[in-house]
């Protein structure tokens, strides 16, 4: 069995390294398993290591490429599975989340040890745990308090889960020795170890000292540990001078050691030999994990500890004893009352070491081997967890809360923070246009009352802005006055795109003559288009008035102008490797191919429907060949003789393609093109480049994107509406049945202008 481990690793300063090479050990150690394994290490920003030689691939923290590359690296050596060390803080992106797109690349079964569970995670730490769970075969954690918290919060089952505790290393001293070698053997002696940091609670223990140093002159108390990296990073040794001013303030400089180096597993293991009582005081419950305590009763050693999540566990039964958060007087006298009758401090150690005896890393080693087995063995019975989004529908409810929270009297806000909306932005035509097309969508699909008393709202807004000559204003403060004279020419073909739509589809006739003398007061500007996504949106306004319109002479040969002058720019631009209208991959791409599709439709023009086709092929070719959508993100585009921009990628190019595919599914009825409409669409559910959703289940609106970190959890009106189009769009694609037989359309491969040919059976 070959195994690959991914996390931080020695020698890294960090607890999970240190968890890491022992879990690589006791593997590679098990006398009943032939168990070969390489490791994938995690470096820090700035790190620089000389890792052994189980280290095959090094992975810097903030680079995502590293992680992709870091998974195709696994894949290439044949590992039978992956064992995945979860902490958020030690991946790169927003709360760790590049670790989902290394997880979803791998070819192999994954088990994930969980290092931290939170009781009240934020929005996306539920999220990348989720989704962790949802990828693993098996979720191990070290705490019962651990499964409780994944069953209730994050809704993993019960089966998915495994419960392994911390190993500790199998190392013993002489305690005589130990302590004599140590200057101690005359004091009784508190230990605590571990990197510091204010939610350690140290000062609690010290505030205690004074009574007990009173009655126990001899009492030495030593933090043995260097302060935490982060700690040092942001706010470096504020903390250790505080309690070194709190030491001398007590007067306990005699009784009271700070050790600020990282100790050696030896040396740890010798002062917790030593120690009379290992004391962990941190300040909150919320700690599902602490290896320092798993090493303390892996010694054998008396624990005295605040009530934290693991600690409540592992010192039950007698193994140790309990005061309260920050209670200093508490502690002060349970130490009294231990120090003073050593036969419970003896009895504490006894049960400490019979529990240790079953936690050390041989045993620990081949519970994760039989685990590892087992799971494997799960595989080969065809179980293995696909790598799919978290537990989520494929077409959750249609909900409009926050398109209606982004609404007032005057139309949609453009902004939101986070699901807030952003007055100070105000509003702008593109929006309202948007928000009209969506309204009418959903009155059409459903007769939704609310978006029924949405559509004047936006319809009004759209007219208000319209100028005599039939172009449009664009953006408008929150005091109602327009910001420009005249908009882009984007806005103006959003416009014409909506209000066509309402000439067709209005829910009644006093909407149908308004936005009917909207769209012939533009008429007179559309051949002086020269965008050309400005011309592609307007074919859309005039497909749609055509289609409740046929006979419309004058419209029809308005379109065949405005499809001949797209078909021009592709003609122009087109190569054997670039099959675009222009020399790069903007924005919005995909509504141009969609034009063409709507235009052919319409006019019967093979070579318009051609262009369509063959250049629908070639965007799908640069961004769904991961198996999901990978869109051009607009942080440098994708020029013709460059590469293509990850990140940032946009709600509004997913909705586009969506639109794009579900039109090519309703001229060839061919399932493919629903299924790469369907693939679109869960773009916005999570199946992207970095496996987070920005469709947000709490407010019921659309993130504003992909970032090179994470998701933008701004949730403005383009995004959202992007969200809700889409996934009106998708109700009438999964709504239509397919063709009996195999559709006839343009093969990606064909010439411009040559005969359709049909699909190869796939």
């Amino acid at each position: 069995m070959k195994i690959a481990l991914i996390g931080t690793y020695q020698p890294r300063q960090c607890g999970i390294g240190h968890f890491s090479k022992n879990l690589i050990t006791a593997l590679t150690q098990q006398p009943q398993h032939a168990i070969e394994a390489f490791v994938v290490a995690i470096n820090d920003p700035g790190g620089a290591y000389e890792y052994p030689e189980e280290v095959k691939f090094v992975v810097e923290q903030d680079d995502h490429e590293a992680y992709l590359k870091a998974a195709d690296f696994i894949n290439r050596q044949g590992a039978d599975l992956c064992i995945v060390q979860h902490e958020y803080g030690i991946f790169g992106g927003q709360n760790g989340v590049f670790i989902l797109s290394l997880m979803h690349r791998l070819s192999m079964p994954v088990i994930t040890t969980l290092h931290t569970v939170l009781k009240k995670p934020a929005y996306n730490e539920l999220h990348i745990l989720k989704e962790i769970a949802q990828r693993s075969q098996k979720v191990v954690v070290m705490a019962e308090k651990a499964v409780e918290l994944l069953k209730d919060v994050y809704g993993v089952g019960g089966d998915r889960i495994a419960v392994i505790p911390h190993g500790v290393p199998d190392i013993r001293f002489e305690r005589d020795e130990v302590r004599q070698a140590l200057g101690v053997a005359d004091r009784k002696l508190l230990v605590t170890f571990g990197f510091i940091g204010r939610n350690k609670g140290i000062e609690t223990v010290i505030s205690a000292l004074p009574s007990v140093v009173a009655e126990h002159p001899e009492m030495r108390y030593v933090v043995l540990g260097k302060t935490h990296p982060n700690v040092i990073k942001h706010a470096g040794e504020e903390y250790r001078h505080f309690l070194r001013q709190l030491v001398a303030d007590l007067g306990l400089e005699n009784h009271v050691l700070f050790i600020n180096e990282h100790a050696s597993q030896d040396m740890v293991f010798k002062y917790l030999c030593a120690a009379d009582c290992y004391i962990t005081p941190y300040l909150h419950e919320a700690q599902i994990t602490s290896g320092t305590l798993s090493y303390a009763l892996g010694v054998g050693a008396a624990v005295v500890s605040t009530p934290y999540w693991h600690a409540a566990e592992l010192l039950a039964d007698g193994r140790g004893a309990l005061f309260g958060f920050g209670d200093t007087e508490g502690l002060a006298r349970l130490l009294q009352d231990l120090f003073d009758n050593p036969e419970k401090l003896a009895a504490m150690r006894y049960e400490a070491q019979a529990y240790g005896d079953t936690i050390k890393w041989p045993k620990i080693g081949g519970r994760y081997a039989t685990l590892c087995r087992q799971e494997l063995a799960t595989v080969a019975m065809g179980r293995l967890q696909k790598a799919r989004p978290a537990d989520r529908p494929e077409l959750p409810p249609l909900r409009l809360d926050h398109a209606l929270r982004l609404t007032d009297s005057t139309g949609i806000v453009q902004h939101a923070t986070y699901g807030i909306p952003n007055y100070r932005e105000g509003y702008c035509l593109d929006d309202n246009a948007r928000a009209l097309l969506m309204a009418l969508m959903a009155y059409r699909n459903s007769k939704d009352n609310v978006a029924l008393r949405l559509i004047p709202t936006y319809l009004a807004y759209i007219h208000y802005a319209q100028n005599d000559d039939g172009t449009f204003r664009n953006f408008m403060g929150f005091d109602r006055r327009f910001l420009e004279a005249v908009g882009s020419e984007d806005a103006f073909g959003r416009a014409i795109w909506g209000i066509g739509y309402a000439t067709a589809h209005a829910p009644n006739d006093a909407f149908y003559q308004v936005a009917r003398m909207v769209f012939f007061n533009a008429v007179p500007q559309f051949e002086r288009l020269r965008s050309i996504r400005a011309i592609a949106n307007t074919i859309l306004g005039l497909y749609h008035y055509l289609k409740a319109h046929p006979t419309d002479e004058g419209m029809i040969e308005l379109t065949r102008r405005l499809a001949q002058r797209l078909l021009a720019e592709y003609q122009a631009h087109r190569t054997d490797e670039w099959r675009w209208y222009e020399t790069l991959l903007a924005y919005d791409n995909a509504i141009l191919p969609l034009a063409m599709l709507h235009a052919a439709e319409l006019l019967g023009d093979d070579n318009v429907r051609n262009v369509g086709f063959e250049s629908m092929y070639f965007l799908k070719k640069h961004t769904m060949k991961r198996g999901y959508v990978s869109l051009v993100g607009n942080e440098g585009w994708f020029k013709h003789d460059g590469d293509a921009a990850r990140f940032d990628q946009q709600p509004l190019d997913a909705m586009a393609m969506v639109l794009l595919f579900a039109q090519a599914f309703h001229l060839t009825g061919d399932t493919r093109h629903r299924q790469s409409a369907h693939t679109a669409f869960r773009w916005f559910l999570g199946e992207n480049d970095l496996r987070m959703s920005l469709y947000d289940l709490e407010t019921h609106g659309c993130c504003d994107g992909l970032r090179p970190d994470g998701v933008n959890r701004n949730q403005g009106a383009e995004s959202t509406l992007a969200y809700l189009i889409s996934h009106l769009a998708m109700q009438r694609v999964l709504a239509k049945p397919a063709s009996r037989t195999e559709a006839v359309d343009v093969h990606e491969n064909s010439p411009v202008g040559a005969d359709s040919v049909a699909y190869a059976a796939s």
